[in-house]
């Protein structure tokens, strides 16, 4: 028998490590290199393994890892980490995150390279662990975090459980992703305006009407707004609705009409405490139109019609009065001063000659004389 046939060779590659099994017991690690053994009744085989990376993750669901790495030769090689229920490790290489380990045992090879093993507690909701956002947001733990915006300008509220635990202010939050229910609710804190439109309302006097309104608010207490109150916004629609109802079937149009500017105001008065019972607090309101039905529109218009009418012909009898009055003063004057008589003569007997194309005039007499004899016939 040839020598050849009695030896068995293997070799590990450089950066590789053997595992020496013989009979399936692990005998030896070995590191890269040539190795020669005599092929006798025993089983001999070398497992090739990656330092660089978790030793179980490298057998084959038919071999026994978990018992390999727990054997006597091994000890001193790996580091073996164990992972529970309700836990996470994050394992970082040379500073960066390389791996999430999820419930289960590890092993590592020891002085292969720089790993740090950091515990996380997935139990808890809040992360108190020093874990960077930019980690958090690593597509390796996007399931196991729970993540929360809160937009600018506004405020949240934290609920863990259904109980309010903390007021959060704009920002981005994360939170353990486990059974523990996280709900943040969030509202707007800058002024807001709200339209109260196409309102169709009845005055004393019975005038139908179409108001539109406004009301400006904020949001000033949100735990009331968004844990005593649901859709704050509508019940404040619906108060100042009733309020404006109110105000205007106490007055007539008239009054409505000239108390216009006014009415936002008196409204705000009387809502008194309610919007503070929202959590809101309203800081201005007012009437943005007032628009006539058919009916009271055409009979507003005959109205005023008539009252331009009435003050046309009243300006009329002033004028007409102010012109006889100045009459009767000049024909005072007139009859007191016979020159004045002769020019006002003078001035329609121009004012006749303008009108005239031509005159003839015979005779030696006075030319004045005869115009005079003319004009006065």
């Amino acid at each position: 028998m040839k020598l050849k046939s009695l030896i068995r060779k293997f070799v590990v590659p450089s950066h590789y490590k053997g595992l020496l099994l013989i009979d399936g017991k692990l005998s030896q690690v070995l590191e890269s290199g040539l190795y020669s053994f005599w092929n006798n009744d025993s089983s001999v085989e070398v497992k090739i393994v990656d330092p660089n990376y978790e030793i179980k993750s490298q057998f084959g669901a038919h071999e026994n890892g978990t018992v390999l790495i727990k054997s006597e030769p091994l000890k001193d090689f790996l580091k073996i980490i164990e992972v529970k229920d309700g836990e996470i490790i994050l394992l970082y290489e040379n500073g960066s995150l390389k791996d999430v380990l999820n419930v289960g045992q590890y092993a590592f090879w020891v002085d292969i390279a720089d790993r740090e093993f950091q515990k996380v507690n997935l139990m808890k909701v809040e992360i108190t662990e020093d874990i960077s956002k930019t980690l958090l947001e690593n597509v390796r733990l996007r399931n196991y975090v729970r993540k929360f915006i809160v937009s600018n300008q506004h405020r949240g509220l934290l609920l863990i459980d259904g109980k309010l635990t903390k007021t959060l202010e704009a920002g981005t939050y994360y939170f353990w992703n486990n059974e523990t229910s996280i709900e943040v609710k969030s509202a707007d804190m800058r002024m807001q305006q709200m339209e109260i439109a196409g309102q169709e309302l009845l005055t004393k006097d019975k005038a139908m009407l179409r108001i539109n309104f406004y009301v400006r608010f904020q949001v000033e207490n949100i735990e009331k707004a968004l844990m005593e109150n649901k859709e704050y916004d509508k019940q404040l629609y619906i108060l100042m609705q009733l309020a404006l109802r109110e105000f205007v079937g106490a007055l007539t149009l008239d009054e409505l009409l000239l108390k216009k500017d006014s009415i936002g105001k008196e409204i705000l008065e009387n809502l008194g405490n309610k919007a503070e019972d929202l959590g809101l607090k309203a800081s201005d309101a007012g009437i943005r139109d007032v628009i006539l039905t058919g009916e009271m529109k055409e009979i507003m218009n005959q109205v005023l019609i008539a009252e331009k009418k009435a003050q046309a012909n009243s300006i009329m009898r002033r004028e007409e009065t102010a012109s006889t009055r100045s009459l009767l003063n000049t024909a005072k004057l007139m009859e007191e001063n016979e020159v004045l008589w002769k020019l006002k003569e003078m001035e329609y007997m121009e004012k006749i000659a303008d009108k005239i194309g031509d005159i003839t005039v015979s005779g030696n007499s006075n030319i004045v004389s005869q115009l005079k004899e003319i004009f006065t016939k």
